[in-house]
C-alpha cells in the first residue's frame, strides 16, 4: 500500500521507531475520504483525528464574527493535516479544517495515538519533533507576513512550494499571503523566480 509506505517515510524523517512501536503505530490508521469543500473539523469542535493526507488539498481557516476569513495553512499529500492544537490539547478548535478538493487520508483517533505514545517513548519523541518542526514553520510564516512586501511573500511561497499555484485556487493563495486578489494576479504575471 503506497499510502502506508508514505506515512512510514514521514515518520522515518521524525526519528527511528522500534519494530514494536512501528507495528503498533501503523496498525491504528484507517482510510477516510471527503468531498470537495467539505468541513472536516468545524470551529467549536474538538479535533478527533490526526490526518495524513494521501490525496487532495485542504486548508485550515480562521473565520471571525464578521465572516472574514484568513487561510492559515494548506495541506496536501504527503503531509500531516488537521487542527493539531485541538487534537493534542483535546480542546475545541477555533479553526475550520476544510477540503478544497476531493481528499483522501489515513487518520488515527486521539485515544489510539495517546495509547501508542504512552506505550512507546520513540513514538512520543517522533510526534514531539513533528510538532516542533510545524511550530518552526509557523514562526517563519509569521515573520514573512509581518515583515515582507507582497512580492517577497509571493516569492517565498513559490520558493518553499513551487507547485502550489497548480494545486490551490489563487483566491485562497492571495488570502493566505494577505494580498488583495487583484495584486496577486499582477504578481503571477510579473514576478520571475
Amino acid at each position: 500500500m503506497t499510502d502506508l509506505k508514505n506515512l512510514k517515510q514521514a515518520f522515518d524523517h521524525l526519528g527511528p521507531l522500534t519494530p514494536a512501536a512501528s507495528a503498533d503505530l501503523f496498525s491504528i490508521w484507517s482510510e477516510h475520504r471527503v468531498k470537495r469543500k467539505e468541513i472536516i473539523t468545524a470551529a467549536g469542535d474538538v479535533e478527533k483525528y490526526l490526518y495524513f493526507v494521501t490525496d487532495g488539498v485542504q486548508r485550515i481557516v480562521y473565520q471571525d464574527d464578521q465572516n472574514r476569513e484568513s487561510t492559515l495553512v494548506f495541506s496536501y499529500a504527503p503531509s500531516f493535516g488537521g487542527v493539531i492544537d485541538s487534537f493534542f490539547l483535546q480542546k475545541p478548535s477555533v479553526y475550520y479544517f476544510e477540503s478544497l478538493t476531493p481528499s483522501a487520508f489515513l487518520r488515527v483517533p486521539f485515544e489510539a495515538v495517546n495509547q501508542c505514545v504512552q506505550k512507546h517513548h520513540c513514538v512520543s519523541e517522533a510526534l514531539r519533533l513533528g510538532v516542533i518542526q510545524a511550530f518552526s514553520g509557523l514562526l517563519e510564516r509569521m515573520a514573512e507576513l509581518q515583515c515582507f512586501t507582497s512580492e517577497e511573500k509571493f516569492k517565498q511561497l513559490l520558493k518553499r512550494s513551487p507547485h502550489i499555484l497548480t494545486l490551490v485556487p489563487h483566491k485562497y493563495l492571495a488570502n493566505y499571503l494577505g494580498i488583495d486578489a487583484t495584486n496577486f494576479s499582477k504578481l503571477i504575471n510579473s514576478v520571475r523566480i
